[in-house]
């Protein structure tokens, strides 16, 4: 499993967005918001893929939520063997 972000999921979405729909390049606005390229590039990335699914996709929010309630699961799950 990857490291968690530093970063909140809205304001990777908005910075990817900023670079897709302005068409600015991923280093102009990387610099402007004081993040390193190359992660700036990972979220255009997944921005990209996020898109392509479509509207019947996840949003980042549902995703975050169903990982919240994966983990409750389980951990309701390992207290019931107890």
């Amino acid at each position: 499993m990857g490291r968690r972000s530093k970063y909140p999921e809205e304001f990777r979405q908005r910075a990817a967005q900023l670079v897709l729909d302005s068409r600015r390049s991923v280093r102009d606005v990387a610099s402007e918001l004081g993040i390193s390229h190359e992660t700036l590039r990972n979220w255009v990335a997944a921005e990209r893929r996020a898109r392509a699914d479509g509207p019947a996709s996840l949003t980042a929010d549902e995703r975050l939520e169903l990982a919240r309630l994966r983990r409750k699961v389980a951990e309701l799950e390992s207290s019931g063997r107890s």
